[in-house]
Protein backbone atom coordinates (compact mmCIF):
# COMPACT_ATOMS: atom_id res chain seq x y z
CA UNK A 1 0.00 0.00 0.00
CA UNK A 2 1.30 3.89 -0.07
CA UNK A 3 2.95 5.03 2.77
CA UNK A 4 0.06 7.93 3.08
CA UNK A 5 -2.37 5.29 2.76
CA UNK A 6 -0.67 2.88 5.52
CA UNK A 7 -0.54 6.04 7.80
CA UNK A 8 -3.73 7.50 7.10
CA UNK A 9 -5.51 9.18 10.09
CA UNK A 10 -1.93 7.59 12.69
CA UNK A 11 -1.19 11.56 13.59
CA UNK A 12 -3.26 11.54 16.14
CA UNK A 13 -2.94 8.38 17.55
CA UNK A 14 -0.38 9.06 20.14
CA UNK A 15 -2.50 11.78 21.43
CA UNK A 16 -5.88 9.24 22.16
CA UNK A 17 -4.05 6.49 23.30
CA UNK A 18 -2.30 8.23 26.13
CA UNK A 19 -6.17 9.20 27.38
CA UNK A 20 -7.06 5.47 26.30
CA UNK A 21 -7.52 3.93 29.84
CA UNK A 22 -9.75 7.03 30.26
CA UNK A 23 -12.18 6.02 27.91
CA UNK A 24 -13.21 2.62 29.43
CA UNK A 25 -16.96 2.11 29.56
CA UNK A 26 -16.75 -0.13 32.59
CA UNK A 27 -16.14 1.92 35.95
CA UNK A 28 -14.25 1.48 39.05
CA UNK A 29 -12.12 -1.12 37.26
CA UNK A 30 -7.99 -1.56 36.36
CA UNK A 31 -6.74 -4.44 34.42
CA UNK A 32 -3.13 -5.49 32.90
CA UNK A 33 -4.91 -5.85 29.60
CA UNK A 34 -5.39 -9.97 30.02
CA UNK A 35 -1.36 -10.54 29.70
CA UNK A 36 -0.51 -13.94 31.51
CA UNK A 37 2.42 -13.11 33.76
CA UNK A 38 3.25 -16.89 33.68
CA UNK A 39 1.90 -17.63 37.62
CA UNK A 40 -1.52 -18.30 36.35
CA UNK A 41 -3.85 -17.33 33.81
CA UNK A 42 -4.97 -13.48 34.43
CA UNK A 43 -8.63 -13.24 34.28
CA UNK A 44 -9.06 -9.59 33.03
CA UNK A 45 -9.47 -9.33 29.56
CA UNK A 46 -10.00 -5.63 27.69
CA UNK A 47 -11.99 -5.34 24.89
CA UNK A 48 -11.90 -2.48 22.31
CA UNK A 49 -14.47 -1.12 20.02
CA UNK A 50 -16.00 2.12 18.30
CA UNK A 51 -19.26 2.05 19.66
CA UNK A 52 -20.89 4.25 17.07
CA UNK A 53 -20.17 1.31 14.84
CA UNK A 54 -22.98 -0.70 16.30
CA UNK A 55 -21.72 -4.02 14.61
CA UNK A 56 -18.51 -3.14 17.02
CA UNK A 57 -20.86 -2.25 20.09
CA UNK A 58 -23.56 -5.34 19.42
CA UNK A 59 -20.26 -7.98 18.74
CA UNK A 60 -18.28 -6.76 21.94
CA UNK A 61 -21.04 -6.58 24.27
CA UNK A 62 -22.00 -10.45 23.07
CA UNK A 63 -18.61 -11.44 23.69
CA UNK A 64 -18.44 -9.35 27.05
CA UNK A 65 -21.41 -11.32 28.44
CA UNK A 66 -20.12 -14.43 27.30
CA UNK A 67 -16.67 -14.22 28.76
CA UNK A 68 -17.97 -12.97 32.39
CA UNK A 69 -20.11 -16.51 32.10
CA UNK A 70 -16.54 -17.71 31.82
CA UNK A 71 -15.38 -16.47 34.56
CA UNK A 72 -13.50 -13.73 33.45
CA UNK A 73 -13.55 -9.84 34.62
CA UNK A 74 -13.92 -7.52 31.82
CA UNK A 75 -13.23 -4.12 30.72
CA UNK A 76 -13.97 -2.19 27.51
CA UNK A 77 -12.55 0.49 26.03
CA UNK A 78 -14.48 2.74 23.83
CA UNK A 79 -13.30 4.97 20.64
CA UNK A 80 -13.85 6.87 17.81
CA UNK A 81 -11.99 5.77 15.54
CA UNK A 82 -10.15 2.45 14.85
CA UNK A 83 -6.64 3.36 14.41
CA UNK A 84 -6.15 3.85 17.81
CA UNK A 85 -7.54 0.28 18.59
CA UNK A 86 -5.12 -1.18 15.90
CA UNK A 87 -2.31 0.67 17.60
CA UNK A 88 -3.39 -1.03 21.24
CA UNK A 89 -3.87 -4.41 19.43
CA UNK A 90 -0.39 -3.93 18.70
CA UNK A 91 1.04 -2.49 21.83
CA UNK A 92 -0.86 -6.16 23.58
CA UNK A 93 -3.01 -2.96 25.23
CA UNK A 94 -5.81 -3.78 24.12
CA UNK A 95 -6.79 -8.28 23.68
CA UNK A 96 -9.64 -8.17 21.29
CA UNK A 97 -11.48 -5.72 18.70
CA UNK A 98 -14.65 -7.75 18.09
CA UNK A 99 -15.98 -7.21 14.45
CA UNK A 100 -12.92 -5.63 12.85
CA UNK A 101 -12.85 -5.24 8.84
CA UNK A 102 -9.19 -6.18 8.28
CA UNK A 103 -9.58 -7.34 4.72
CA UNK A 104 -10.80 -4.59 3.04
CA UNK A 105 -11.86 -1.38 4.60
CA UNK A 106 -8.89 -1.81 7.51
CA UNK A 107 -6.29 -2.97 5.20
CA UNK A 108 -4.14 -0.05 5.77
CA UNK A 109 -3.98 -0.63 9.35
CA UNK A 110 -3.41 -4.36 9.11
CA UNK A 111 -0.47 -3.35 6.52
CA UNK A 112 0.95 -0.97 9.11
CA UNK A 113 0.35 -3.23 12.17
CA UNK A 114 -0.68 -6.32 11.24
CA UNK A 115 2.46 -8.22 12.03
CA UNK A 116 1.49 -7.62 15.80
CA UNK A 117 -2.11 -9.08 15.36
CA UNK A 118 -3.97 -11.88 15.11
CA UNK A 119 -7.23 -12.91 13.36
CA UNK A 120 -9.16 -15.20 15.92
CA UNK A 121 -11.65 -16.15 13.60
CA UNK A 122 -14.22 -14.88 11.35
CA UNK A 123 -18.18 -14.88 12.09
CA UNK A 124 -19.65 -12.60 9.29
CA UNK A 125 -18.37 -13.27 5.51
CA UNK A 126 -20.98 -10.81 3.71
CA UNK A 127 -19.53 -7.13 5.04
CA UNK A 128 -19.39 -4.48 2.08
CA UNK A 129 -18.71 -0.82 2.13
CA UNK A 130 -21.61 1.21 -0.01
CA UNK A 131 -23.12 4.47 -0.99
CA UNK A 132 -26.58 4.82 -0.64
CA UNK A 133 -29.61 6.93 -1.41
CA UNK A 134 -32.84 6.88 -0.02
CA UNK A 135 -34.81 4.44 -2.36
CA UNK A 136 -37.05 7.14 -4.02
CA UNK A 137 -34.31 8.86 -5.65
CA UNK A 138 -33.38 8.87 -9.09
CA UNK A 139 -29.73 8.23 -9.12
CA UNK A 140 -29.09 4.76 -9.75
CA UNK A 141 -25.37 4.14 -10.27
CA UNK A 142 -22.08 6.20 -8.39
CA UNK A 143 -21.54 7.30 -11.98
CA UNK A 144 -24.52 8.98 -11.86
CA UNK A 145 -23.90 11.40 -9.26
CA UNK A 146 -21.91 14.00 -11.35
CA UNK A 147 -25.61 14.91 -13.35
CA UNK A 148 -27.24 15.48 -9.65
CA UNK A 149 -24.63 18.02 -8.34
CA UNK A 150 -26.82 20.77 -8.07
CA UNK A 151 -29.65 18.85 -6.17
CA UNK A 152 -26.77 17.14 -3.79
CA UNK A 153 -25.57 20.79 -3.49
CA UNK A 154 -21.41 19.42 -4.58
CA UNK A 155 -21.70 16.99 -1.35
CA UNK A 156 -21.54 13.54 -0.21
CA UNK A 157 -22.53 12.81 3.14
CA UNK A 158 -19.70 10.66 4.86
CA UNK A 159 -19.01 9.20 8.50
CA UNK A 160 -15.61 9.56 10.91
CA UNK A 161 -12.43 10.85 9.10
CA UNK A 162 -10.40 8.01 10.28
CA UNK A 163 -12.58 5.26 9.06
CA UNK A 164 -11.57 3.20 6.29
CA UNK A 165 -15.06 3.56 4.86
CA UNK A 166 -14.09 7.30 4.42
CA UNK A 167 -10.23 6.38 3.18
CA UNK A 168 -11.86 3.87 0.36
CA UNK A 169 -14.41 6.69 -0.75
CA UNK A 170 -11.81 9.51 -0.81
CA UNK A 171 -9.24 7.50 -2.29
CA UNK A 172 -10.65 5.35 -4.69
CA UNK A 173 -14.12 6.18 -5.50
CA UNK A 174 -13.72 9.97 -5.42
CA UNK A 175 -11.41 9.84 -8.38
CA UNK A 176 -12.12 6.38 -9.63
CA UNK A 177 -16.15 8.40 -11.12
CA UNK A 178 -14.42 12.26 -11.35
CA UNK A 179 -15.88 13.23 -8.51
CA UNK A 180 -13.49 15.49 -7.13
CA UNK A 181 -15.49 18.62 -7.06
CA UNK A 182 -17.97 17.45 -4.61
CA UNK A 183 -16.86 17.44 -0.61
CA UNK A 184 -16.78 14.42 1.25
CA UNK A 185 -18.39 15.85 4.33
CA UNK A 186 -16.79 14.05 7.71
CA UNK A 187 -17.77 13.75 11.22
CA UNK A 188 -19.55 10.98 12.68
CA UNK A 189 -22.07 8.10 11.77
CA UNK A 190 -24.50 9.77 13.95
CA UNK A 191 -24.47 12.93 11.89
CA UNK A 192 -24.55 11.21 8.83
CA UNK A 193 -27.88 9.53 9.65
CA UNK A 194 -28.76 12.44 10.98
CA UNK A 195 -28.81 14.50 7.49
CA UNK A 196 -30.28 11.48 6.59
CA UNK A 197 -32.99 11.40 7.98
CA UNK A 198 -33.26 15.16 7.59
CA UNK A 199 -33.08 14.16 3.85
CA UNK A 200 -35.53 11.82 3.74
CA UNK A 201 -38.26 13.44 5.71
CA UNK A 202 -38.12 16.27 2.65
CA UNK A 203 -38.11 13.95 0.00
CA UNK A 204 -35.10 15.32 -0.78
CA UNK A 205 -31.77 13.39 -3.02
CA UNK A 206 -28.64 12.94 -0.53
CA UNK A 207 -25.49 10.35 -1.07
CA UNK A 208 -24.40 8.97 2.12
CA UNK A 209 -21.39 6.56 2.91
CA UNK A 210 -22.70 3.25 4.38
CA UNK A 211 -22.10 -0.38 4.50
CA UNK A 212 -23.67 -3.83 5.42
CA UNK A 213 -24.47 -4.96 7.83
CA UNK A 214 -26.04 -2.45 9.12
CA UNK A 215 -29.58 -1.58 10.97
CA UNK A 216 -29.85 1.80 8.82
CA UNK A 217 -30.33 0.00 5.56
CA UNK A 218 -33.60 -0.99 6.76
CA UNK A 219 -34.61 1.84 9.03
CA UNK A 220 -34.41 4.33 6.53
CA UNK A 221 -35.52 2.11 3.41
CA UNK A 222 -32.29 3.10 1.11
CA UNK A 223 -30.88 0.77 -1.30
CA UNK A 224 -27.20 0.80 -2.59
CA UNK A 225 -26.17 2.31 -5.54
CA UNK A 226 -24.50 0.31 -8.45
CA UNK A 227 -20.82 0.66 -8.37
CA UNK A 228 -19.74 0.16 -11.81
CA UNK A 229 -15.89 0.28 -11.65
CA UNK A 230 -15.93 -1.50 -8.28
CA UNK A 231 -14.29 1.42 -6.37
CA UNK A 232 -15.41 0.03 -3.22
CA UNK A 233 -13.96 -3.26 -3.16
CA UNK A 234 -15.13 -6.76 -2.51
CA UNK A 235 -17.44 -8.13 0.11
CA UNK A 236 -15.02 -9.48 3.50
CA UNK A 237 -15.62 -10.81 6.70
CA UNK A 238 -15.72 -9.47 9.95
CA UNK A 239 -13.16 -10.83 12.42
CA UNK A 240 -12.33 -10.63 15.98
CA UNK A 241 -8.50 -9.26 16.55
CA UNK A 242 -6.52 -9.97 19.02
CA UNK A 243 -3.13 -8.88 20.44
CA UNK A 244 -0.29 -11.56 19.23
CA UNK A 245 -0.57 -15.08 21.27
CA UNK A 246 -3.64 -14.58 22.52
CA UNK A 247 -5.20 -17.18 21.37
CA UNK A 248 -2.11 -19.88 22.96
CA UNK A 249 -2.77 -17.88 26.02
CA UNK A 250 -6.36 -18.24 26.20
CA UNK A 251 -7.39 -21.16 23.88
CA UNK A 252 -11.17 -21.37 25.80
CA UNK A 253 -11.79 -18.19 24.60
CA UNK A 254 -10.53 -18.28 21.28
CA UNK A 255 -12.45 -21.93 20.45
CA UNK A 256 -15.70 -19.91 21.62
CA UNK A 257 -15.02 -16.73 18.89
CA UNK A 258 -13.62 -19.61 16.33
CA UNK A 259 -17.08 -21.49 16.59
CA UNK A 260 -19.36 -18.48 16.09
CA UNK A 261 -20.80 -17.68 13.09
CA UNK A 262 -23.95 -15.36 12.17
CA UNK A 263 -25.98 -15.41 8.80
CA UNK A 264 -27.99 -12.35 8.06
CA UNK A 265 -31.00 -12.93 9.64
CA UNK A 266 -29.52 -13.75 13.11
CA UNK A 267 -27.06 -10.85 12.93
CA UNK A 268 -29.69 -8.44 11.96
CA UNK A 269 -31.46 -9.39 14.85
CA UNK A 270 -28.71 -8.60 17.33
CA UNK A 271 -28.05 -5.04 16.26
CA UNK A 272 -31.58 -4.61 15.64
CA UNK A 273 -32.34 -5.67 19.32
CA UNK A 274 -29.16 -3.88 20.48
CA UNK A 275 -29.47 -0.24 18.74
CA UNK A 276 -33.32 -0.26 18.40
CA UNK A 277 -34.90 -1.94 21.24
CA UNK A 278 -32.79 -1.21 24.02
CA UNK A 279 -30.75 2.67 25.14
CA UNK A 280 -27.48 3.04 25.58
CA UNK A 281 -26.20 1.52 28.86
CA UNK A 282 -28.72 -1.34 28.74
CA UNK A 283 -27.11 -3.79 26.04
CA UNK A 284 -26.87 -6.68 28.57
CA UNK A 285 -30.33 -6.76 28.62
CA UNK A 286 -30.56 -6.62 25.08
CA UNK A 287 -28.22 -9.01 24.93
CA UNK A 288 -30.04 -11.90 26.93
CA UNK A 289 -33.26 -10.98 25.27
CA UNK A 290 -31.23 -11.88 21.80
CA UNK A 291 -29.53 -14.92 23.35
CA UNK A 292 -32.84 -15.58 24.68
CA UNK A 293 -34.75 -15.86 21.11
CA UNK A 294 -31.66 -17.32 19.52
CA UNK A 295 -30.77 -20.04 21.74
CA UNK A 296 -29.43 -22.42 19.28
CA UNK A 297 -26.55 -20.00 17.98
CA UNK A 298 -23.72 -19.59 19.95
CA UNK A 299 -20.88 -22.23 20.84
CA UNK A 300 -20.87 -23.71 23.98
CA UNK A 301 -18.75 -21.75 26.37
Amino acid sequence: MKSSIRTFGIAALSATLLGLAACSADTGETTDAGNGDGGGQDKNITLGFVPSWTDGRSMGHLLKGQLEDMGYTVTTEELGEPGPLYVALAQGDVDIYPSAWPEVTHSAYMDEYGDDIDSLGAYYDGAVLTWAVPEYSEIQSIADIPDYADVLDNRIIGIEPGAGLTRVSTEDVIPGYGLEDFELVTSSTAAMLAELQSKIAAEEEVVVTLWRPFWANAEYNVRDLEDPEGALGETEALHFLSRKGFAEEYPDIAEWIGGLKLDDAQYGSLEDTVVNKYEEGQEAEAIQEWIDANPDVLPEA
